[in-house]
């Protein structure tokens, strides 16, 4: 199933956060207490679930690393990677360093993207969005850059 929608929350002075039942729903394993949160792009971050982290993790294992930009990717993704516990309100805490990172505040915006959730701080996601949305034509076209059968 694919994870979907734009959902704004807050994340308190402890830095938790509550993931919304319809993207916990959309995980391969929604009861799951554990999920993994990663640097994303574009200033985000990306949540994952223990399979989605794995299998993310199985397809790096099979990049090459004899370039150096590779070997830094690799080492600035997984040093900032951590595993984070659900608690019984559904809630995960976000490290001091990813905060940072993202340059998280109080409100906050989580997005499905497909396999994965986006954490962005509400004022970047709309920011990104005054940006790009008015290109979604061109990026559909770019991004799907290929036939569908039948089509």
């Amino acid at each position: 199933m694919s994870l979907t929608g734009t959902f704004d929350r807050t994340m308190d002075d402890k830095l938790r956060l509550a993931v919304p039942k319809p993207l916990r729903d959309g995980f391969d394993n929604p009861e799951s207490p554990e999920f993994y949160l990663a640097p994303g792009n574009e200033g985000c971050l990306s949540l994952y679930s223990t399979t989605g982290f794995e299998q993310l993790a199985s397809r790096l294992a099979g990049i090459s690393t004899g370039k150096a930009n590779v070997r830094n990717f690799l080492r600035l993704f997984y040093s900032q990677a951590e595993r984070v516990i659900v608690d019984k309100q559904s809630r995960i805490r976000v490290p001091d360093r990813l905060v940072k990172l993202a340059g998280l505040a109080h409100d906050i915006v989580l997005i499905g993207v497909h396999d994965h959730v986006e954490i962005w701080d509400k004022g970047r996601w709309e920011s990104f969005l005054s940006q790009n949305e008015s290109q979604f034509d061109e990026l559909t076209n770019q991004a799907l850059d290929f036939h569908l059968p039948g089509i």
